[in-house]
C-alpha cells in the first residue's frame, strides 16, 4: 500500500472516530453521565484525532530534485508539476504545505528583511498582516503552479546586507554565493511560505516541509531546532551521480542526526537514478551501479542500507501523469511511498491509538464511576424500604425523621468538603506555578543575558547546560509536588468515603517523565546548532537573540501541555466530588419521597421496590452500552470497508494523490 493510500484510510479512521465520539458524547448527556472531566476528555479525545498532524520533511542541498519528489508523491493528480522544479536553484525559502479551513486557499510569504529583527519565526505567524498573500485557485492547476513560482524568487543585495541576512560569512568564502559584476549577492526574496490548499491529504492532517538547501538552514535557526526534530519523518536527498558530497554531509551531519534520535525516522532518496540509465550499459551493470551507490551512501551516513531508497523523481512524476506502469516500476517511487507508509504512518497511527485507547480507558472509568454511585444508592435504598416490611406507622415517622436528620448532618458537612477542596488548591496553585509562563520566562532570562554579550560566545554550551537543568528540577519539583497532593487527596477521600458513604477515588496523578523527555530532544537539538560550524552566527547578538526566542516557542508549548495535564487532574478529582454530592442530594429527596408515599398508601412500599430494581435494570444497561460504546472506540479498524462521512473534495482535487 502506498504512503497516499495508508494515509487516506488514516484520515478516514479519524473522521470514523470522531463521529463516533460524538454519538458517546450525546449518549453520555442523554443520560446525565456527562460531568465536567467526562466532557474534558471527551474534547481532548476529539480535539487530539481530528488536529492530528503528520508532518514528512523533504531536506537536501540545491539541484537534487527535491520539489520534483514532491510533485511525484503528492501532485501527480494534478497531471503537471505544482512545486517549481526548474534546473538549478528552485525552492528558495523553507516552504510548508498545509490546510486550514479557517484560512482561505492561498499563499503567504514572509519578506527576507524580518531576519534582521530578533522576532522567532513562530512570532511572525501570529502577525499576518506582515505576510504577501497570494489567493490560490485550487482547481486551476496553471494558476496554481504559476503563484507557487514565487517561491523560487530571489532579490539582489551589497554584501554587507546578506551579512546581516545571514547568507554571507567571511570565514567559508567557499559558501558564500557568487557576486555578480555590480558588485551584489543573489539571496532569497523570501524568508519562509506558507501554502494552504484543499489538496486530500493536507486537509487529512498531512503536513509537507520543504527545505531548501545548507546555506539557507544554516541561516534560519528554527529549522534546525524546532522544525526539523518535530517532523514524524525527514527525507533526506542525494543525487545518484555524485553520491554524498560534502555539504550533503554538513547538512546530514549539522543539521539532521543527533546523538540519541531515533534514525528509523530519516529516510535517505538516492534520486535521478535515471542519470545512470545508459544504453551502453547492460541492466544487470547499471543494477550494480545503483547497488554501490546505495552501500557507498549508507556506509558515509551511518544507515542501514534498507534506509536508503533509489528513485527517479521525475520518472516516477511523468509515469503518472502519462499512466505509464512500466515506468513507474522502473522509477521506483512505489518503493519510497511504500517505506513511507510502513515507516511514517505506522508508527504515527500506533502512537495515536495508543494515546486514543489511554482516554478512552480514562473517560470509561470516569463516566462508570457515576453509574457506580447511583448503583450504590439504590442498593442503599433497597435495603432501607426492605426493612420497613411489615412495620408500623410510627416506625416509618421514625425512618423519615432519621432520613431528615441524616440530610441536615450532610447539608452542615460543607465545611469539611470546602477544607479539603481548598488544601487542594493550594498545593494546585504551586504546580501551576512551577509549569506557568512567567517561571519560564525568568528560567529562560538567564540565559538571553548571555546570548546578547556581543563576541565569541565560548560558554554558549554551559549556559544552555545550567538553563535545563534548572527547567528538569522545576519539572521535578511539579512532580514531587503532585505526589503530595495525589497523597492528601487519598487521605482525605478514604475519610469523606468512611464519613458519607462516598465511593471516591484519586484519579491517576499526571505523569511529568515524559515532559522531562520532551525537554531533552529539545536540549540536543540546541546543542547541535551549538557547534563551531555556528559559533560565529552566535557572535551576532541579534542572531542569538532570535535562537533564544525560537527555544522559547517550543518550551511553551511543552509547559502548557503539562499544564494542561494538572489542570485535567484538577477537574477529575473535583468532578468526582460534585457527582457524588450531586447524587447525595438526589438520593435524600428519592427516600423522603419513598417514604411519604409509603405513608400514604399500603402498596407504595411494593411499587418503591419494584421502581428500584427497574432502576438497577436500567443502570446495568446503561453500563453495558457504555461499555459497548468504548469499545468501539478502541477497537476501531481502519479498513476500506469502513463507512467514512467526508466532505466531497474539489473536482480538480478529488484526482489528486
Amino acid at each position: 500500500m502506498s504512503f497516499n493510500e495508508q494515509f487516506d484510510q488514516h484520515g478516514a479512521w479519524r473522521r470514523e472516530f470522531a463521529l463516533r465520539l460524538k454519538l458517546l458524547s450525546e449518549w453520555l448527556k442523554d443520560h446525565d453521565l456527562l460531568n465536567a472531566a467526562v466532557e474534558e476528555r471527551l474534547h481532548r479525545l476529539e480535539s487530539q484525532v481530528r488536529s492530528d498532524k503528520v508532518m514528512v520533511a523533504f531536506v537536501a542541498e540545491f539541484s537534487r530534485g527535491k520539489s520534483e519528489l514532491i510533485n511525484a508523491i503528492f501532485f501527480a493528480g494534478y497531471g503537471r508539476r505544482i512545486m517549481p522544479a526548474s534546473a538549478g536553484r528552485t525552492t528558495m525559502c523553507p516552504t510548508e504545505l498545509g490546510y486550514d479551513a479557517e484560512v482561505p486557499p492561498c499563499l503567504r510569504l514572509l519578506p527576507i528583511e524580518t531576519r534582521l529583527k530578533t522576532q522567532a519565526l513562530m512570532e511572525w505567524r501570529m502577525v499576518p498582516e506582515k505576510w504577501t498573500r497570494v489567493d490560490l485557485d485550487v482547481n486551476d492547476p496553471v494558476q496554481l503552479a504559476q503563484a507557487l513560482e514565487k517561491v523560487a524568487e530571489v532579490r539582489h543585495v551589497s554584501k554587507d546586507e546578506a551579512r546581516a541576512l545571514g547568507f554571507w560569512h567571511d570565514d567559508s568564502p567557499e559558501d558564500n554565493p557568487r557576486v555578480d559584476a555590480d558588485g551584489m549577492v543573489e539571496v532569497p526574496k523570501w524568508r519562509h511560505a506558507l501554502i494552504n490548499i484543499a489538496h486530500p491529504l493536507l486537509k487529512q492532517g498531512l503536513v509537507i516541509l520543504d527545505t531548501p538547501g545548507l546555506n539557507a538552514i544554516g541561516a534560519e535557526p528554527e529549522l534546525t531546532v524546532s522544525l526539523i526534530p518535530q517532523a514524524h519523518a525527514v527525507v533526506f536527498i542525494l543525487a545518484a551521480d555524485t553520491g554524498v558530497t560534502k555539504s550533503d554531509l554538513a547538512i546530514w551531519r549539522e543539521h539532521l542526526i543527533t546523538e540519541g534520535d531515533d534514525n528509523d525516522a530519516r529516510l535517505v532518496v538516492l534520486n535521478k537514478i535515471d542519470t545512470l540509465w545508459d544504453a551502453l550499459s547492460t541492466p544487470a551493470q547499471i543494477e550494480a551501479q545503483i547497488d554501490r551507490q546505495r552501500a557507498t551512501s549508507a556506509e558515509i551516513l551511518g544507515l542501514p542500507i534498507a534506509q536508503v531508497i533509489p528513485v527517479s523523481a521525475q520518472k516516477g512524476l511523468v509515469a503518472k501523469v502519462t499512466g505509464d506502469d512500466a515506468l513507474l516500476q522502473a522509477s521506483r517511487l512505489p518503493g519510497l511511498e511504500r517505506a513511507l507508509a510502513q515507516g511514517v504512518m505506522g508508527q504515527r497511527q500506533k502512537i495515536l491509538r495508543s494515546a486514543v485507547a489511554g482516554g478512552i480507558v480514562e473517560l470509561r472509568a470516569e463516566a462508570g464511576r457515576v453509574l457506580q454511585i447511583r448503583r450504590r444508592d439504590l442498593a442503599e435504598q433497597m435495603l432501607e424500604l426492605r426493612g420497613l416490611r411489615g412495620k408500623n406507622t410510627s416506625v416509618i415517622k421514625h425512618m423519615r425523621a432519621r432520613i431528615e436528620q441524616e440530610q441536615v448532618e450532610f447539608n452542615t458537612s460543607g465545611a469539611k468538603i470546602h477544607a479539603v477542596r481548598s488544601i487542594h488548591l493550594k498545593l494546585l496553585r504551586e504546580v501551576f506555578e512551577l509549569l506557568g509562563t512567567p517561571t519560564l520566562k525568568s528560567e529562560l532570562a538567564q540565559l538571553t543575558e548571555a546570548l546578547k554579550q556581543p563576541g565569541i560566545k565560548l560558554g554558549i554550551k554551559k549556559a544552555y547546560g545550567q538553563t535545563f537543568a534548572r527547567l528538569r528540577e522545576g519539572l521535578q519539583k511539579a512532580q514531587t509536588t503532585s505526589a503530595e497532593i495525589q497523597s492528601m487527596l487519598s487521605g482525605s477521600f478514604k475519610q469523606l468515603n468512611a464519613e458519607f458513604g462516598f465511593s471516591l477515588q484519586a484519579p491517576k496523578e499526571p505523569e511529568m517523565a515524559r515532559f522531562q523527555l520532551d525537554l531533552e530532544q529539545i536540549e540536543r537539538s540546541h546543542l547541535q546548532y551549538l557547534g563551531v560550524a555556528n559559533i560565529l552566527k552566535l557572535a551576532q547578538p541579534e542572531f542569538a537573540e532570535r535562537l533564544v526566542r525560537a527555544l522559547a516557542t517550543r518550551l511553551r508549548v511543552v509547559y502548557e501541555t503539562a499544564l494542561g495535564e494538572v489542570e485535567l487532574w484538577n477537574k477529575s478529582a473535583a468532578s468526582q466530588l460534585d457527582a457524588q454530592l450531586k447524587e447525595r442530594r438526589r438520593n435524600f429527596g428519592r427516600r423522603i419521597e419513598a417514604i411519604e408515599r409509603i405513608q400514604q398508601a399500603a402498596t407504595g412500599l411494593d411499587e418503591r421496590i419494584d421502581e428500584i430494581d427497574a432502576s438497577e435494570r436500567d443502570l446495568n444497561e446503561l453500563d453495558d452500552k457504555l461499555a459497548e460504546l468504548t469499545a468501539r472506540l478502541v477497537g476501531m479498524p481502519v479498513s476500506k470497508e469502513e463507512p467514512v462521512h467526508a466532505a466531497t473534495e474539489p473536482a480538480a482535487l478529488s484526482q489528486a494523490a
